[in-house]
């Protein structure tokens, strides 16, 4: 059985707003709008409206990315910049 490695992400929260934060975390994976989307049963369409600000997402949401995506996200109130 294969393990894939977890990855950990760290953002610091006030220095960006909600939309942001679900940009950069697809940006990270390298993952289009749309294969984002697939992996976490959203269309392209949400995840553009996400990004975007349009629509709200809400803890779950994040949870299940860090899950599909295997990845332990961390937000904090820190004033540092993304941390690997």
């Amino acid at each position: 059985m294969l393990c894939q490695e977890v990855i950990k992400l760290k953002i610091i929260a006030n220095n960006y707003k909600a939309n942001e934060i679900i940009k950069m975390i697809r940006e990270y994976t390298g993952k289009t709008q749309k294969e984002f989307g697939k992996n976490i049963k959203r269309t392209r369409n949400a995840i553009q409206t996400y990004e975007y600000g349009t629509r709200n997402y809400d803890f779950e949401l994040l949870l299940e990315i860090a899950k599909k995506e295997n990845l332990i996200i961390t937000i904090s109130s820190q004033k540092n910049n993304i941390l690997k």
